[in-house]
């Protein structure tokens, strides 16, 4: 293959996204996974077929899935010879896997990949004490009963008490939640705009729903066939009435709640890449190209930038790499960790004085066409299980651009560690 290899989107596939504790209780990631995986493989005649590889990964990861996705991998359809990788980029991960499997496509390393990614809150490992994983460590160890009954010996009661999972950045111990409360007040985000923001999301994803368009993203799984959370009656005055969950502590009012934030949820999601000789010699359809991407970070640590506005930094780099602006896109599918996320990052794109010290720009991004943001629904009404987030919205984007014959499209996915990834998706 030549350098000019283009990575193309064929199609996607992902579980309806649940709640967490409740309609994938039970579940594992390697199940939802290997259920997104057989999902894809279904739908484009994969069975028995060797992929050039699979990467995907999961946020909340047992021990035991330490080979998660080659594990997913051998319980699918799949040929036992495709070989896979996981890889973890907090909520990008999913986004993550398809760029990297999408360069090594361009690269001609590979002819075919799939993407994907999964997590389950429902089944999230809950760590033992720093003393009860020594007393278990050295157990492990002993050979004879003296030696095991010695181990034993050392335990305490207070090694007993689980180390709970939680959300909270390990060097701030803040929750993404108050992070984000703290961004959101900074930029003078209100109340009203963020529920705004949600009830449009709700109302575009059932009428995606509605309108057949995850006919062949989504497959049913464990007697689920929508995404839990979606709420199609949900309106800006049911909305306005939900409590605050985050930021009551800060001296502004808070404004974000359970309904302009994304639950806790379990799913996976998976894409089909490939170069267009592969999709074309085995008569798979080629829905876009996928273009470039771009990372950032931030130092949310220190108070120098929100936890969650790394993408705001991503997203011009991006845009001046391949000479783009907002004027030439045509839909954009902004990841809502939270509505104030996405509202804040419009915000610094549109100001001035943002762009200009922070970005090094000599005039502002400008603003986003509403009408062309997240136009089948986000993360607030769908979940947002984190790994498997990028997966949704890549194929929902790919698929978008072949459906309306428009030409390009912009991702932009924040992640926790002060991270984001961004990327541009074409029409083919």
């Amino acid at each position: 293959m030549s350098s000019e290899t283009r990575a193309v989107i064929v199609g996607g596939n992902r579980t309806p996204f649940a709640r967490a504790g409740k309609h994938y209780a039970e579940a594992s990631n390697q199940d939802l996974l290997t259920a997104a995986i057989d999902g894809l493989v279904a739908r484009y005649g994969l069975q028995g077929q060797r992929i050039g590889e699979v990467a995907a990964g999961a946020v909340l990861k047992h021990s035991r899935d330490f080979n998660l996705t080659r594990e997913a991998v051998l319980g699918s359809a799949l040929s036992a010879e495709t070989p896979a990788y996981d890889l973890q980029q907090a909520c990008a991960t999913g986004l993550e896997t398809v760029a990297g499997l999408a360069n090594k496509i361009k690269l001609g390393q590979i002819e075919s990949g799939i993407a994907g990614g999964v997590d389950s809150a429902s089944d999230a490992p809950i760590a033992v004490s720093e003393g009860l994983r020594a007393v278990l460590l050295k157990l492990s160890r002993a050979r004879s009963t003296k030696d095991k009954l010695g181990a034993l010996s050392a335990l305490r009661p207070q090694h007993l008490a689980p180390s709970a999972p939680n959300t909270a950045e390990p060097r701030t111990g803040l929750s993404m939640g108050e992070h984000q409360a703290i961004t959101t007040a900074e930029w003078g985000i209100s109340r009203a705009a963020q529920d705004e923001l949600a009830a449009a999301s709700h109302h575009n994803l059932a009428a995606a729903y509605d309108a057949g368009f995850f006919d062949d993203l989504v497959t049913p799984y464990l007697g689920l066939a929508r995404d839990a959370n979606l709420r199609a009656d949900t309106s800006i005055e049911k909305l306005a009435k939900l409590q605050p969950v985050f930021g009551t502590g800060l001296s502004t009012p808070a404004t974000m709640t359970a309904g302009n934030s994304t639950p806790l949820s379990d799913g996976a999601s998976t894409v089909l890449l490939g170069s267009e000789e592969w999709a074309t010699r085995n008569g798979l359809p080629i829905l876009a190209h996928f273009v470039d991407s771009e990372a950032a970070a931030v130092d949310f640590v220190h108070g120098k930038d929100g936890l969650l506005m790394a993408p705001a930094f991503a997203v011009p780099r991006l845009l001046a790499r391949n000479k783009l602006s907002f004027a030439d896109f045509d839909f954009f599918e902004i990841h809502e960790a939270f509505a104030g996320t996405v509202l804040a990052s419009l915000a610094a794109w549109e100001s001035e004085e943002f762009c200009s010290t922070r970005l090094g720009l000599d005039k502002a991004l400008g603003p986003i066409d509403r009408s062309k943001l997240n136009v089948n629904g986000s993360s607030l009404a769908a979940g947002h299980p984190f790994a498997a987030t990028g997966g949704r919205i890549v194929a929902s984007l790919a698929k978008l651009l072949r459906q309306t014959g428009k030409r390009r499209g912009l991702i932009s996915v924040c992640a926790a560690g002060g991270q984001g990834v961004t990327a541009i998706v074409e029409a083919a």
